[in-house]
């Protein structure tokens, strides 16, 4: 599998790629059954994941990470360098509405999606993206990142806890969970 960044890039994304995230949200009827954001913007098509990726990509320091096996697209995610409540500046999100939880004082980057296309599922696809954006995080210093599950995402919690990560923090819709990344040599990697 290789992983590769997708630039921010000022105008449109190619049409082939847009096609190809589309088919891959359009995949997972359980992300869309559970609030996935590509509906919220008028259903799963080009439009959809260009407005999706364009408001993930406004936050300062967000990398889309795309996932390709034998050339074909097969999972993707949003690596946020702080959670999306907390200003850039760090000041606590409590402070503004709807920030949701685990966003006071919170230092961590963020895994704020990951999607796999639901054919290539059970392949460690998942896993390998995960493991990718842990290293990325990890090389640039960081010690910990945290995800997001909705709720009722019992299989999200399924794979999420099975990489190593634990519940911190419960909000009313969905669980927040964190994982310690360690550096090479098995030690805590200094905050950042």
């Amino acid at each position: 599998m290789i992983v590769e960044a997708l630039a921010s890039v000022a105008g449109d994304l190619p049409g082939p790629l847009l096609t190809e995230l589309a088919a891959l949200y359009a995949s997972d009827e359980e992300f869309e059954r559970l609030g996935g954001d590509p509906g919220a913007h008028g259903g799963i098509g080009p439009r959809a994941v260009a407005a999706a990726l364009a408001d993930e990509l406004a936050h300062p320091g967000a990398e889309v990470l795309l996932a390709r096996s034998a050339g074909e697209l097969v999972a993707f995610a949003v690596v946020l360098p702080h959670h999306p409540g907390v200003p850039a500046t760090g000041v606590a999100a409590r402070q503004t509405p709807d920030a949701g939880p685990g966003t006071a004082g919170d230092p961590d980057p963020w895994i704020g999606l990951l999607v796999v296309h639901a054919e290539r599922r059970r392949a460690g696809h998942g896993r390998r993206l995960a493991g990718a954006a842990e290293a990325r995080l990890r090389d640039a210093g960081r010690a910990a990142v945290r995800v997001a599950v909705p709720e009722h995402g019992t299989r999200a919690l399924a794979f999420w806890t099975a990489l190593g990560y634990t519940e911190i923090e419960r909000g009313p819709d969905a669980r927040v969970l964190r994982k310690e990344l360690p550096d090479a040599t098995g030690r805590r990697a200094a905050r950042r």
